[in-house]
């Protein structure tokens, strides 16, 4: 029997499939660009590594907090629609942002004044995510057919990957060059873009057999469906702790300015090594992709993500600390593509908001949690010892996972994809 050539581009094929790319690349790049602007500006402001954690927590609780609540009305409502909403919502809070890092604007008022102002509208911001995540995911699903949804979730995982670590690149290189006001307008261009590109899809239909069903039982429903599924459990579990305690990005302005000396043009290397990390893998897993053997591959780039991040922690040589975070960049890409993989293929039709949802609270959650983690920590222990700890218990809970858990360890996706492939 001959082997059977997979199109590495079966997505691509898709029209509305390129212009959903380029919508998810647009906001994911101007939300983790935003995210690092704040950052910098932050730290700035108050010389504190809790401040900088607290970023973390104020978009994190209203995300976490709405999350399933927004799953359901995503499974509800049409998705074209509620993108519209989501991305006008980021739009109106970028734009808050540009004017509170305009000094024209905020010149008499208080330290305390700009960062409470900022943080409110970064909890706004955490409103709108809960909502954006799932739609996102839910759309996808409606734009290709079944049997390329393995290789559009390769695509659509490599594209969120690149965003989010070309936008905090972009931004540690644009706060040096244009400086942290103009670096907000760019982020607004970008959600003015998406919006563009979103005008370029027509709307889908919803799947969902149960319109109008109880708030209450939908959202059991979804979770039930989560905690039954050992596959998507394990691969959601794995991944929140890897970025829970692999929140050392989240310190890198203190690295930069303190630790490494190098300015924001040296911060803004160290925040593209991952990227370029994370291309690479795009690239690779397109074309070598990861179904067999998912769960011991999982396991393993998540266990490498965990001594990349001990180097760095430990490095006081900036090119020894750029590798780190190069190499932390192409495991975590190759975990990105295998959960996504995962949530794609095991994922009914009618569930994609709520479980989509469970998936921002696992992972997309875990982002701000290892911010406010890690600036915690660094209050604690020390900046470098707290980095060395996310690092280490990264290591121990993935020897924990795969032998407790041999179901997962064993899992393999090349039957699922065979089914897919096989869908008509």
């Amino acid at each position: 029997m001959g082997v059977k050539v997979r199109d590495a581009y079966a997505a691509l094929r898709y029209r509305e499939f390129n212009m959903f790319l380029l919508l998810r690349f647009a906001m994911v790049f101007a939300w983790s660009m935003q995210f690092i602007i704040i950052e910098w500006e932050v730290y700035s402001l108050t010389k504190s590594a809790l401040s900088l954690g607290m970023i973390g927590l104020m978009e994190v609780i209203p995300a976490i907090g709405m999350a399933l609540f927004a799953g359901h009305i995503v499974d509800q409502k049409e998705k074209k629609g509620m993108l519209v909403k989501c991305i006008l919502g980021f739009s109106i809070i970028s734009f808050g942002l540009f004017l509170l890092t305009w000094p024209r604007v905020v010149s008499d008022w208080s330290t305390d004044s700009i960062l409470y102002s900022i943080y409110f509208l970064v909890f706004l911001g955490g409103l709108v995510r809960a909502f954006l995540g799932p739609t996102i995911f839910s759309l996808m699903s409606l734009i290709v057919p079944k049997k390329a949804y393995p290789n559009a979730a390769t695509w659509s995982s490599s594209v969120w990957q690149i965003g989010s670590v070309v936008g905090p690149a972009v931004a540690g290189f644009s706060i040096t060059f244009i400086g942290v006001h103009w670096s907000m307008c760019t982020i607004l261009a970008c959600s003015i873009f998406a919006l563009l590109m979103l005008t370029q899809i027509s709307k889908k239909p919803i799947l969902n057999p149960k319109i109008g069903e109880p708030i209450m039982e939908s959202l059991k429903e979804g979770v039930k469906f989560v905690y039954t599924n050992k596959s998507i459990l394990g691969a959601l579990t794995l991944d929140m702790v890897a970025v829970l305690f692999g929140g050392a990005v989240a310190l890198l302005p203190i690295f930069a300015q303190d630790i490494l000396k190098v300015g924001p043009e040296g911060f803004g290397i160290l925040r593209a090594a991952p990227a370029v990390g994370a291309l690479l893998t795009m690239f690779v897993s397109a074309h070598l992709p990861f179904y067999k053997n998912a769960g011991i591959k999982l396991l393993a780039a998540i266990f490498g993500f965990g001594v990349c991040i001990i180097v760095f922690g430990l490095s006081t040589w900036f090119w020894l600390s750029v590798f780190a975070l190069f190499m932390s960049g192409v495991t975590d890409g190759i975990s990105v593509v295998i959960r996504q993989t995962i949530l794609q293929l095991k994922t009914p039709d009618s569930m994609r908001g709520r479980v989509a949802a469970v998936n921002s609270i696992f992972v997309g959650s875990s982002n701000e949690l290892g911010a406010f983690e890690s600036g915690l920590t660094a209050k604690l222990m020390g900046t470098v010892s707290a980095v060395v700890f996310g690092g280490t218990m990264t290591l121990l809970i993935v020897v924990f996972t795969g032998i407790k858990l041999p179901s997962f360890r064993n899992l393999d996706l090349q039957k699922d994809l065979d089914e897919h492939e096989n869908h008509k």
